[in-house]
């Protein structure tokens, strides 16, 4: 598989503690009181300025609910990174810069192939350009995951720039050049098999997207989990709470632990490490 270099994770400790108390419904000061943490040092850690004990982050993630061991792996700076393993297809992350971040594209095609399918779009037609692998010469399809401008930049531009036949995107989306794609539904191109899981929270129309090699049943599979989940972190609720974890639970409790995950930020991780270490993943 081509990957590019090692990418920072996307959130630090502070994101995750800010996006979790959100989810509970607590504000910083009750936080402080019930994890018997200094309310000073639980906001210079919102804040990227602090260092808490790891004493300190098990009091935090018991009264946040979170997964312990990865609370303080990231409060420490040391969450562990899996070994990607092999897969029956090439998989090329696209990175385009966003604010100071990363938003990754993909593009998934037959290892001796010059043909590609792309799931997200970036910022559009000329960012995608600029980190287009030349091997690629032929985008069979694209698959949005969700609505937002840094993965959804100038879908139609991009659909007529490449001559892409058919662009698919989750149900509710209204976009002239664009089919909707519901939960279980599939397309296949070649030997790549794609199916459509409806994974509403971070916004209300979100698909997740399960690529495999249907005739090679003991292969690698790949997710691509858009804003559902972070290597170490999941991405923010502006929609529903209840329904992202809920969605994190069943899509994760679903797929093969090997399975590997690329996500619309940060670095590439597999379902099995998330599910070990993940913050937000306390349900294991």
């Amino acid at each position: 598989m081509n990957t590019a270099p090692p990418l920072p994770l996307e959130d630090e400790i502070g994101d995750v503690l800010e996006k979790a108390m959100d989810r509970a419904g607590l504000n910083a000061e009750a936080v402080a009181v019930r994890a018997d943490v200094p309310l000073e040092r639980l906001r210079d850690a919102i804040d990227y300025r602090g260092d808490l004990t790891c004493a300190e982050l098990r009091r935090l993630a018991a009264v946040l609910g979170l997964n312990e061991i990865g609370v303080c792996a990231l409060g420490v700076g040391e969450y562990p990174r899996p070994e990607i393993g092999p897969l029956p297809f090439r998989v090329w992350p696209l990175r385009m810069p966003h604010g100071i971040g990363v938003a990754n594209a993909y593009l998934v095609g037959e290892a001796a192939s010059s043909r590609a399918i792309l799931f997200d779009t970036g910022a559009g037609g000329d960012a995608l350009a600029a980190v287009w692998p030349g091997a690629v010469q032929h985008v069979d399809a694209v698959f949005l995951t969700h609505v937002e401008q840094e993965h959804a930049g100038g879908l139609c531009g991009v659909v007529a720039r490449f001559q892409v036949p058919a662009a698919f995107v989750p149900l509710g989306i209204r976009v002239p050049c664009t089919v909707g794609m519901g939960e279980g539904q599939t397309q296949t191109f070649g030997s790549l098999r794609v199916r459509a899981l409806a994974t509403p929270g971070h916004v209300a129309s979100h698909n997740c997207y399960l690529v495999d090699v249907p005739r090679e049943s003991s292969s690698g599979t790949l997710l691509i989990s858009g804003d559902l989940v972070f290597a170490g972190s999941v991405g923010g609720a502006f929609y529903s709470h209840a329904q992202l974890h809920e969605n994190l639970r069943r899509v994760l409790g679903s797929v093969p632990r090997d399975t590997v995950m690329a996500p619309g930020h940060g670095p590439l991780t597999t379902a099995g490490h998330e599910v070990r270490y993940n913050p937000f993943c306390s349900f294991v």
